[in-house]
Parts: structure tokens; sequence; C-alpha cells
């Protein structure tokens, strides 16, 4: 529980303080009337009311100190990089409750910062792995002239070097995203050219593919792209840019875990305000469970759902969802998971002319 506000609190250090004060000028004064009454010396009325004020202040400083020398050993530990430890105390209706709240709040958030560091280390090294081992092995060959560096060569060398361009993109939006440095450049255009155009680069990407997994090779040849833009004159107002990388990161995501000769479809509709638009992509996968829907959006999630193709096979670095829904955020939108009788649902709506976030 924070502040209000500057006063005085029932439960706040400041009112226990006073009240401290208040209950030894009663107690003094009480020791010096019985005094005067019992005629007792004024020098053993001194002496209890010391003693009985010592006592009072020591059981109330022992009360606001305790707190403070706890919160002092889990900030060393913070600072010594243990975010697991937490303050007790965060109920107490006082300033220290305040504090010891703010202080868990921080290593809750150091905590997730560091839990996401180690987590891009381990992605991007995991990702970085497949495409630099595959390349070095393709050069090695070329160079000991085990294989000649015939167009064939060339053109997987250049699969994995362009596999390697889009993870380092990737780091840039991610970078992006936490500078806060991607401002919108909204514009009016119509929806099924500028999908098509979309849906035409996915489907390249597409039947270029391959997923690399302990069992070899696949290629996702097998996907079907369908765009249903319904009316088909649908205009909207949107970051086009930003907009694209939404839409590549859901049909991404839809192949990756589409069954072979399934089949993703794009939606678009329009939305309630002036211009907006409501975006939906459909798999036929094995969707995702309830209880991981809330997590799929999460930097670096690479969900719990078994791949079509088998262990090993080729997940992402678990940014492409976040990265998606950091778009729709600057849009002031909103995306989610949406029931659906069959594979996954991602339902993304746009609000249009209305204000979005710089």
């Amino acid at each position: 529980m924070t502040a209000s506000g500057p006063g005085l609190r029932p439960f706040s250090v400041k009112a226990k303080l006073g009240t401290l004060v208040v209950v030894s000028v009663f107690i003094t004064t009480g020791l010096l009337m019985v005094a005067v009454r019992t005629r007792t010396e004024l020098r053993f009325i001194t002496v209890f009311s010391v003693i009985a004020t010592l006592l009072i202040t020591q059981f109330v400083a022992h009360g606001l100190t305790a707190p403070l020398d706890e919160m002092t050993t889990v900030a060393r530990s913070i600072s010594h990089g243990d975010y697991t430890r937490r303050v007790s105390g965060a109920d107490r209706r006082d300033e220290l409750g305040d504090l010891a709240q703010t202080i868990n709040l921080m290593a809750d958030d150091l905590e997730a910062v560091d839990r996401h560091r180690k987590e891009l280390v381990a992605n991007v090294s995991h990702e970085l792995r497949t495409p630099i081992a595959a390349l070095r092995a393709v050069l090695e060959n070329v160079v000991d002239g085990v294989s000649s560096a015939d167009p064939e060569t060339m053109r997987t060398a250049l699969k994995q070097t362009e596999r390697l361009g889009r993870l380092v993109e990737t780091l840039l939006d991610l970078s992006r995203l936490d500078n806060g440095v991607v401002t919108l450049k909204a514009r009016r255009f119509e929806v099924w050219p500028y999908l098509s155009g979309v849906l035409k680069e996915a489907n390249l990407a597409v039947s270029h593919r391959r997923l690399s997994s302990g069992s070899g090779n696949h290629t996702r040849k097998d996907v079907h792209l369908h765009l249903d833009v319904s009316p088909p004159e649908l205009t909207a107002h949107a970051d086009a840019e930003r907009l694209h990388q939404v839409v590549a990161n859901l049909i991404d995501n839809a192949v990756k875990h589409s069954p072979p000769h399934g089949r993703v479809t794009v939606l678009a509709r329009r939305g309630a305000g002036p211009e907006s638009l409501v975006l939906e992509v459909l798999d036929e996968g094995p969707g995702i469970p309830e209880a991981e829907r809330h997590r799929v959006f999460e930097r670096f999630n690479r969900g719990e759902v078994p791949s079509p193709h088998g262990p090993g096979s080729d997940g992402g670095t678990g940014l492409g969802l976040a990265i998606a829904r950091w778009a729709v955020d600057l849009h002031g939108g909103r995306i989610g998971v949406a029931e659906s009788a069959r594979g996954c649902r991602i339902q993304v709506t746009l609000p249009g002319t209305m204000q979005a976030r710089g």
C-alpha cells in the first residue's frame, strides 16, 4: 500500500513516534502525580520514568529498525546478483510497508530482466549455431575442394546467410522495442492489395523454408496460404511497415505449427471505428492450450506445444509474437488468442484513425 498523500496515516511511522512521545509524557506526568501524593523523592520518580520510557522506546524502535535491517540485507543480496530474496512485511500499513513493497517490485523487475537476458543468450546462441555451422561446412567443402562453388552450393550458403540476417533484424526490432525509438507513420491504404503483397512474400518464404531437426531437413512447400478480405474494397488506417511485421510474424508462426499439407488463412474485416481493421490468422496446427494463451506473446516464449515436425525443429527465437504485440500496442490496438474449433486463431484489432501510441 502506498501513501495517498502527505497527511498522517493511522499506522504511519510518524504516528507511532508521536504516540511514543505522548505515552512517555503521560508516564512521566503520572509518576510525578504519584510522587506528589505519596511524597516520594523526585529522584526515584525520575529514574522510574527514564526506565519506563527507555523500555517503551526500545520496543517501538525494534519494530522500526528490524525491517530496515532486513531491507539492507536483501538490498545487498540484490546488488550481488541474487534476485530471489524478498523483504517480508510488505503488507504493513506504514512507510516501511511501502518501502518493502517497492524493494520487492524492484527485485521482481530485476529478476525478470536477468531471466530475459539469460534466455536471450540461450536462444540467440541456439539460433546462430545451426546456420553458422551449415555455412561453415559449405565454405570448408569449397575451400578443401570437396565441392565446387557452383550455383547450387552458393544458394545453400545464401540461405544460411539470409537466415542469419533475419535473426539480426529480429534482434534490432527487439532493441527498438526496448528503447522506444519507433514512431508510427500511419496512412490510409487498401487492405486487399496490401495483404496480397504480404502473402506473396510469405509464399516465397514458405517455398524456401527448411526446418532443421535431428531427423533431417523438412521442406515446407506443402503449406497453403489463403487470403479472405471482406468487403474487397476494404480500407484501413495504420502504419504499413509495422503492420507488415505483425502479419508476417503471425503467418510465420502459423506455418511453423501447421501439419503437412496444412492451410493458413488470413481474414480481414472492417472494425467498429472509422477505417479500423480486424485481422485474423488461422492455422490447422495443434492449437494453444488455454493455460498457455496468456504467455504466447511474452519474449522468448517458444510454447509447450510439440512441433508437428518432431523434436529439434526450428521453433524460432520466441520473439516473433512479442514483436507482433509490440507493433499492435503502438497502434493502440489489441492482439490475442481467440477461440477456435481447430488449430490456432490469433485476432488483431486496430483502431484505425483513433489515437495510437507514438
